[in-house]
C-alpha cells in the first residue's frame, strides 16, 4: 500500500490518501475519488492539463513506472522530459520528476504529488 500526499496552493492543507498496491487507478482517478482538485481535460495523456510533480518519500525505493508514448510526447513538448530522463526511466528504473496524473499509477512507494491548479503547470 502506498501513501499518496497531494499538495497544491488550491488546497487548504496537504491531504494524504492510501493507494492500494496492485490497483490500476491513476493518480487522477485517486484524486477525483478523494475530491482533490487536479485540473484535467482529456484523461488520455494528450493535453497536459493534469501535469504533476512527483517526489518520492524514500528516493532509494523509487521505481520507474512505464511512460506511455503519449505521455513521453506530451511531456517532451512541454519541455518537462528530456531524452536522458526517458532513458533513465526505461533503462535504469529511475522515474522522471514530472508526470501526467491521468497516466501515472502509484505502486508501493510513498509519494508526494504537487500541482499548481493551473492546467499544464506544475512549477
Amino acid at each position: 500500500m502506498a501513501i499518496v500526499t497531494f499538495s497544491s496552493p488550491l488546497m487548504h492543507k496537504d491531504k494524504a490518501v492510501y493507494a492500494i498496491a496492485g490497483d490500476t487507478k491513476t493518480i487522477l482517478a485517486l484524486a477525483e475519488e478523494h475530491r482533490i482538485p487536479i485540473p484535467f481535460e482529456c484523461r488520455d495523456g494528450n493535453c497536459a492539463s493534469c501535469l504533476i510533480e512527483v517526489s518520492y518519500d524514500e528516493p532509494e525505493r523509487k521505481k520507474a513506472i512505464m511512460l506511455t508514448e503519449k505521455e513521453k510526447t506530451t511531456l517532451k513538448e512541454l519541455g518537462k522530459l528530456t531524452a536522458q530522463e526517458i532513458e533513465d526511466a526505461e533503462v535504469r528504473d529511475m522515474p522522471p520528476r514530472y508526470r501526467l496524473a491521468c497516466q501515472f499509477i502509484a505502486r508501493d512507494e510513498d509519494v508526494t504529488i504537487t500541482f499548481t491548479g493551473t492546467p499544464g503547470g506544475a512549477d
